[in-house]
C-alpha cells in the first residue's frame, strides 16, 4: 500500500524550531520528487520546498521560506525531513508531503499525498 506519513508537527514560538518527517511506504521515494506544501487556515495550498527525484538532489524552496527551511532526505530510511527554522506565525498551518515526477508547486501533478501535519507558530 502507497502511503506517505507526516509527523513532527506541533505549537512552537515565534523564532522557533521544528522538524517535520515524510514517511513513504510501499514504494522508494529516490524515484520521486518530494513536496512539502503548505494550507494556512482560510488560505489555498502553497508549494513551500522540494527535493528533487534527479541524482543532482537539487532542492527548492519558496521564496518565504529561503534561507529558513531546509529539506533533505534519507535514502535508508526512506523519509524526507523539512527543518524549519526562525519560524513566523505566517507559517502556521497544515504541511502536507507529496510526490511527483518532478519539483513543481503544481499541486495537480502530485501522485501522492500525506494527510498532513499542523504546525502552529504563536507566542
Amino acid at each position: 500500500q502507497v502511503q506517505l506519513v507526516e509527523s513532527g508537527g506541533g505549537l512552537v514560538q515565534p523564532g522557533g524550531s521544528l522538524r517535520l518527517s515524510c514517511a513513504a511506504s510501499g514504494f522508494t521515494l529516490d524515484d520521486y520528487a518530494i513536496g512539502w506544501f503548505r494550507q494556512a487556515p482560510g488560505k489555498e495550498r502553497e508549494g513551500v520546498s522540494c527535493f528533487s527525484s534527479s541524482d543532482d538532489g537539487k532542492t527548492h524552496y519558496t521564496q518565504s521560506v529561503k534561507g529558513r527551511f531546509t529539506i533533505s532526505r534519507d535514502k535508508a530510511k526512506n523519509t524526507v525531513y523539512l527543518q524549519m527554522n526562525s519560524l513566523k506565525p505566517e507559517d502556521t498551518g497544515v504541511y502536507y508531503c507529496a510526490a511527483s515526477d518532478f519539483c513543481t508547486w503544481y499541486s495537480h501533478a502530485m501522485h501522492y499525498w500525506g494527510k498532513g501535519t499542523l504546525v502552529t507558530v504563536s507566542s
